[in-house]
C-alpha cells in the first residue's frame, strides 16, 4: 500500500516551552509517541510545611508554534459532476471560495459508500482495517466489517485533542456501530469517545432534516420543537458558529479542529421553501439529464478540471431510458426530483460559507487550512429508475413507484411529508465524466470526488489545479504533517497499527503542482465489486449490479466470478476505454496484487450481498432475547438496539390503567410516518396499526372504548414464512412473508386480519422505539399528532418475539434450491398519496 506515516513525525524532538515550568501559565508540546502524555515529573519542592514547600503545575499541553485552525467538510452522496467548482450547474460559491483562494483537486478517491469513507477520513486507514467494509447498519462479523474502528487505529480527533487542539463534529456521524447508538451506551464508539469534544449531529446514514434525531453529545435533543421550518442543514451550521466563536473568546490562543459533515445531498433532499423556489426559477434541467450531462461535460473542459481530450461515452440507453422516451408525467416528476436535489446542494453549500465566513470575521481565516470534500462517494442511485417519495421503500424492495404515484406528492416534495429521493438518471449525470454511482467501487462514477483546499498563509497558488492520485486516507497523514503532530505509537496503552494513507501537503507549493503522486497503490471494493489502482493503471469489475439492485441473489464468488476489465488512467481519464484484451498479463498481475492488498487490509473474506446484510443479525443489546419487558415511559431507542419485529411471530401485551373520562395516547411505536408500526388508544379505542412505507396501512381496532379501570390489550401476530435464517443461504424467501394478526381487550378477541406481505428488511431507520409517548413523526397522521402521550398509566408493557427456525427438512431444500431473490415488489397494491 502507501506505507507507513513519515509526514508529521518529525514533530519537534524538544518539546516547545512557553513560560516559567512549574508556573500556572507554562505550556509545551508534546513528542506524540504516547496518548495521553505521561504525566510529567514534580519539579516543586515537599516539606512538611506548605510554607516551606515549592508548587509546581504541570505545563499546559498545546500544539506546535503556528500550527492551523482545521476545518474538514465532507458533504455526502454527491458525485464529481454535482457542484459549479467541478462544472456543475449547482451553484456552490463557497466551494468555489475555497477552490479560487486556494487548490481544485481532481483525482481524490472515496470507497463508495458513506461509513467506509468516512472511517478511512477520520482514521488515516484503509475502511477495512477500521472495520468499515460496508456501512454500520450492514455489519457482519469479520474483523473488516464489523463496524468498530479499533483502539490501535485511534482517529484523527483522538490525535490532535490529545496534542491540545479543541476538537468537534458537526452533523452526520456514521461510524458509530448502530448496536451502540442507544442511552445504555457503550459511548467509546460515539464521536465523543473517539476524541472529538463536542458532537451535535445524528448517528447512522440519514437524516430527516425537519425533524432529526438530533444529539448533542450524547443526549438526544429537539431544537425544532415549536419551530416551524426549523432546518438542521441551518441548525448545525448555527451551532458550528456558536461553539467556534465560544472557543475564539474562552481561549483565542487554541486552535480548533472541525469536522463539519452535513447530511446533504443524501436522502432524504430537504432544502427549504427559499431554496426550493431559487433553484426551480434557473430552469436548470428542463431538457432533460442527456442535455444536463452534456453541458456539465463542456463545463468541466472549459474549466480545466479535467483533461481537454477527456472521452464522454454514451449514454447508457440500455440502463437509463432516454429523456425523450418518459412520459409527460415522468418528466414532470423527475424534473420536480432534481430541482430539490439541487436546492439542497446550494442550500448547504451556502450555510458552509456561513462557517468559513464566521472563521473570517473572527480574524482567522489566514491560518485555518480548510479542505472541502464534495461527497463521500459518488451520487446515489439509490432512488431507482424512478426516484421515490420515501426511500425507506427501496431498503424494502419497492424500487419502482409509478410516476402517477408519486405525484400526489408533487407539491409536498422536499417537505417533511417525503423521504425523498431522484430517479438515478440525474445521478448518472451528477458523476460526469465518469460513468455509474455511489456503490460501484470499480467504477470512477462511484470513487471520485472534487475537493478544494485553502489556507491562505501557506498556500500561494491560488486557483490552482491538482492532479495528483489520492485517496480519502490521505487527509490524516496531511493533516499530521501541516500541524506537526506525530502519529502517535501507543494510544492508551495500546501500540497503533501505521497510519495507511500519504500526506498531500507537498501539493500545496506551487513547484510541486505537477510532481508524480506519491501514492502509488490503492484497492478499493465494495459488495463485491472492487478495483486496484497501480502507478496509472486501473484494474475494476466490470459492473454487475445496478444499485436498486438490492435484493437479487448475491454473487458467491465475488473474487473470481467477475469480468476484469483493465485501463490506462494516465491516458484516459473518465475511464472510458477499457483495454483488458490487450493486456492480459497486466490483468493479471493487478489481481495479484489486489489478492495481497486485501489480506493485508482484511477485505476477505469478500461478500456481494447488500439488502440482505441489513436484515443479518448483530451483538445489538436485544442478541439472544424474545421477552422485554417495560414498566416505565421511554423514547428515543434507535433500532439498532430495539427489539426487531420483522419477520418473526409476536404478542405484544400491554397492562394499563384507564383513568375516570377515559384515556388516549401512545402505547408503543417504533419507526414513523414513512414506515413503522404503532400500539395506541384513539378516542379510548385501541388501535394497533401497521405503515408500509407510507403507502398502505393495516390496521386493527377495537370497536368500543375502554371503561375507567385496568385492563390488557394485545396484539398477536402468527407470521408465515421462514423467517431471516434463509438469508444465510443466499435465499430470501424466508422474509417479507404475510401473516395474520389478532387484537384482544382482556382476553377477548376483538379484530383479526391478515397480511399478505410485511416488511422484509428494516423499518424507518432515524426514528426511535417509544414507549408512553411518540418522538418525531407519527405512524398515521390521521390519527394522531405527536408526542401523543398516554394518558392511562402503563403498568407494564411485554413484547415476546417467535423468530422461525429453520428445520432440517428446510436446510435440506435451501440447500439443494437455487438461490431465489425476494419478490421484486414485495408490498403489493399499494396505492395511496400523503396522508
Amino acid at each position: 500500500m502507501a506505507g507507513a506515516l513519515t509526514a508529521g513525525s518529525a514533530a519537534a524532538a524538544t518539546p516547545e516551552v512557553s513560560g516559567e515550568l512549574g508556573s500556572p501559565g507554562a505550556t509545551t508540546t508534546i513528542d506524540g509517541k504516547q496518548l495521553p502524555a505521561p504525566q510529567p515529573a514534580f519539579g516543586g519542592v515537599i516539606e512538611e510545611q506548605a510554607l516551606q514547600s515549592k508548587p509546581w503545575w504541570a505545563p499546559r499541553i498545546v500544539p506546535p508554534k503556528e500550527a492551523p485552525n482545521i476545518l474538514l467538510i465532507i458533504t455526502d452522496d454527491a458525485g464529481f459532476g454535482v457542484p459549479s467548482t467541478f462544472g456543475g450547474v449547482i451553484p456552490t460559491p463557497t466551494l468555489d471560495r475555497v477552490a479560487n483562494a486556494g487548490l481544485r483537486y481532481n483525482n481524490i478517491h472515496s470507497t463508495a459508500l458513506c461509513s467506509p469513507s468516512r472511517a478511512a477520513l477520520i482514521t488515516g486507514r484503509n475502511h477495512h482495517s477500521v472495520g468499515f467494509g460496508v456501512i454500520s447498519e450492514q455489519s457482519t462479523g469479520f474483523p473488516g466489517y464489523n463496524s468498530i474502528i479499533p483502539e490501535d487505529k485511534a482517529t484523527i480527533g483522538r490525535i490532535l485533542r490529545d496534542n491540545g487542539y479543541a476538537t468537534s463534529w458537526f452533523g452526520k456521524d456514521h461510524n458509530t456501530p448502530a448496536f451502540a447508538a442507544s442511552q445504555a451506551g457503550p459511548f467509546d464508539k460515539w464521536p465523543t469517545g473517539l476524541g472529538f469534544e463536542y458532537f451535535y449531529g445524528f448517528v447512522g446514514g440519514d437524516a430527516n432534516q425537519w425533524e432529526p434525531n438530533l444529539f448533542r453529545n450524547t443526549t438526544q435533543i429537539y431544537p425544532f420543537k415549536g419551530k416551524p421550518g426549523w432546518n438542521l442543514i441551518t441548525g448545525m451550521a448555527d451551532d458550528a458558529i456558536d461553539h467556534i466563536n465560544r472557543l475564539n473568546q474562552v481561549d483565542p490562543g487554541k486552535p480548533f479542529f472541525v469536522k463539519y459533515a452535513p447530511g446533504a445531498t443524501h436522502a432524504p433532499h430537504h432544502p427549504t421553501k427559499e431554496w426550493v423556489e431559487k433553484i426551480s426559477a434557473m430552469k436548470l434541467f428542463d431538457d432533460g439529464y442527456e442535455k444536463l450531462r452534456e453541458r456539465i461535460f463542456e463545463n468541466q473542459k472549459r474549466l480545466g478540471v479535467i483533461p481537454a481530450d477527456t472521452q464522454l461515452e454514451p449514454w447508457p440507453k440500455d440502463v437509463l431510458k432516454p429523456w425523450d422516451e418518459l412520459t409527460a408525467d415522468e418528466q414532470k416528476l423527475f424534473i420536480k426530483q432534481v430541482e430539490v436535489f439541487a436546492a439542497y446542494a446550494a442550500y448547504t453549500d451556502h450555510e458552509i460559507g456561513r462557517v468559513i465566513q464566521a472563521i473570517d470575521d473572527m480574524g482567522k481565516l489566514d491560518n485555518t487550512l480548510v479542505i472541502y470534500i464534495n461527497g463521500d462517494n459518488g451520487t446515489s442511485a439509490e432512488g431507482g429508475l424512478l426516484g421515490t417519495p420515501n426511500e425507506v421503500a427501496y431498503f424494502n424492495g419497492v424500487t419502482e413507484m409509478p410516476a402517477e404515484t408519486q405525484l400526489k406528492w408533487y407539491d409536498v416534495w422536499g417537505t417533511e411529508q417525503t423521504y425523498n429521493h431522484m430517479a438515478a438518471h440525474w445521478s448518472w449525470a451528477f458523476d460526469t465524466p465518469f460513468t455509474w454511482f455511489k456503490q460501484n467501487a470499480s467504477k470512477l462514477g462511484g470513487i471520485r470526488q472534487g475537493m478544494a483546499v485553502m489556507w491562505p498563509e501557506r498556500i500561494k497558488d491560488k486557483g490552482g489545479l491538482r492532479e495528483q492520485f489520492m485517496h480519502l486516507i490521505d487527509v490524516v497523514p496531511t493533516i499530521l504533517e501541516v500541524t506537526g503532530i506525530a502519529a502517535p505509537e501507543t494510544v492508551d496503552g495500546i501500540a497503533q497499527a501505521p497510519i495507511e494513507g500519504v500526506s498531500f501537503a507537498y501539493t500545496f507549493d506551487a513547484e510541486n503542482a505537477d510532481a508524480p503522486s506519491r501514492h502509488k497503490t490503492q484497492y478499493f471494493e465494495m459488495m463485491g465489486q472492487y478495483a486496484l489502482y497501480h502507478e496509472g493503471w486501473l484494474l475494476s469489475t466490470e459492473v454487475n449490479r445496478a444499485p436498486w439492485e438490492a435484493f437479487g441473489t448475491a454473487n458467491p464468488d465475488p473474487l473470481n466470478n467477475q469480468v476484469l476489465e483493465l485501463y490506462n488512467l494516465e491516458e484516459d481519464f473518465s475511464q472510458s476505454n477499457n483495454i483488458a484484451d490487450q493486456h492480459p498479463e497486466k490483468v493479471k498481475e493487478l489481481k495479484a496484487l489486489f489478492i495481497d492488498e486485501a489480506k493485508k487490509y482484511q477485505v476477505f473474506p469478500l461478500d456481494a450481498s447488500v439488502a440482505t446484510r441489513l436484515a443479518a443479525p448483530r451483538p445489538n443489546i436485544t442478541a439472544g432475547r424474545n421477552e422485554f419487558v417495560y414498566t416505565y415511559p421511554m423514547t428515543g431507542l434507535p433500532q439498532g438496539d430495539s427489539p426487531s419485529l420483522l419477520n418473526s411471530s409476536y404478542t405484544i401485551t400491554a397492562e394499563i390503567e384507564v383513568p375516570e373520562g377515559g384515556a388516549e395516547g401512545m402505547i408503543l411505536t417504533s419507526g414513523g410516518r414513512f414506515a413503522g408500526y404503532g400500539f395506541y388508544l384513539l378516542d379510548g379505542k385501541p388501535v394497533f396499526l401497521w405503515n408500509l412505507i407510507n403507502l398502505k396501512r393495516i390496521k386493527w381496532e377495537g370497536q368500543e372504548a375502554l371503561s375507567p379501570g385496568r385492563h390488557t390489550v394485545e396484539l398477536d401476530f402468527e407470521y408465515d414464512g421462514l423467517g431471516a435464517e434463509t438469508l444465510a443461504y443466499n435465499n430470501m424467501s424466508g422474509v417479507g412473508q404475510g401473516g395474520t394478526g389478532t387484537l384482544k381487550v382482556d382476553g377477548e378477541v376483538v379484530d383479526t386480519k391478515e397480511m399478505k406481505r410485511t416488511l422484509p428488511i428494516i423499518l424507518q431507520w432515524d426514528e426511535a422505539f417509544d414507549i408512553g409517548s411518540d418522538t418525531l413523526t407519527g405512524v398515521n397522521d390521521d390519527d394522531y399528532k405527536p408526542p401523543f402521550p398516554l394518558t392511562a398509566k402503563l403498568n407494564k408493557l411485554t413484547i415476546k418475539v417467535d423468530r422461525p427456525t429453520l428445520s432440517e427438512e428446510d436446510i435440506k431444500k435451501l440447500a439443494n434450491t437455487q438461490a431465489i431473490a425476494v419478490d421484486g415488489n414485495p408490498i403489493h397494491h399499494m396505492q395511496g398519496g400523503p396522508h
